[in-house]
């Protein structure tokens, strides 16, 4: 998964951020998620870079996410700090979860509302499951990060607009279903959650993250002290 940092920070919600607007920002920014949701952009645009351009601007007060996924690369544009409060439901859902917009194919023609033309099936269902693959992905990550029950704290805009949190959108379902696509999200948390519970493989990497560097040992320790508090498998290594 590729993860490129594209803050959205002239937008006017990621400047709310940085004020502490109000309660939401600081209780979101202080809490982090309590739920991540699926959406997807309603318009033939497969590039992730032109919502961040056009989002990336004083005057665009309509909306901000946290990341777009491009639909010709899968990678994830990171447009707010994960513990953000955005604005991307239309509802109370902006107090609690991350919202993760899917890029739609280019391959596909909108008339109205929701509903749209297949111009090129092949093309259209590669790219939505290359932004499927990446959103299953980035949310095992999320949920791992933010200690989340992919069964219960995932739902898409359509999900939340039934359950009170968002306004009455359809995204992403309609885009799956107007494929012709099999997935739903259903399908979508448990792939997350299988993603969450597979075992490592005996030759995949292992990363390690360092905290700190001491030429004490005495300052070393105590440093481990404090780290222990929250992390009680740190421990101390030294190299030339």
């Amino acid at each position: 998964m590729e993860i490129l940092e594209a803050y959205l920070t002239k937008n006017p919600c990621y400047r709310a951020n940085l004020a502490v607007a109000d309660s939401r920002y600081a209780v979101f920014q202080a809490g982090g998620p309590k739920g991540l949701m699926l959406h997807s952009v309603g318009c033939a645009q497969p590039k992730a870079e032109v919502f961040c351009k056009k989002w990336d601007r004083a005057d665009y007060d309509r909306a901000c996410v946290h990341a777009f996924i491009d639909a010709k690369t899968g990678a994830v544009w990171q447009t707010l700090p994960w513990n953000f409060r955005g604005w991307h439901c239309g509802g109370s859902g902006n107090n609690t979860h991350i919202g993760v917009e899917l890029c739609e194919t280019d391959a596909i023609r909108y008339a109205d509302g929701a509903s749209f033309t297949v111009l090129d099936r092949q093309t259209a269902l590669a790219d939505c499951e290359r932004t499927y693959q990446a959103a299953v992905e980035l949310f095992a990550f999320l949920c791992c990060k933010y200690d989340l029950d992919p069964r219960t704290a995932i739902c898409s805009h359509r999900e939340g607009g039934k359950g009170g949190l968002a306004s009455g959108h359809v995204d992403p379902e309609h885009y799956w279903s107007g494929l012709g696509a099999p997935w739903t999200m259903d399908g979508f948390r448990a792939d997350v959650a299988a993603k969450l519970a597979a075992p490592a493989r005996e030759n995949d990497p292992i990363y390690r993250v360092q905290v700190g560097a001491f030429r004490n040992r005495t300052y070393a320790e105590a440093f481990l002290t404090d780290v222990q508090t929250h992390y009680p498998n740190a421990y101390i290594t030294t190299k030339a």
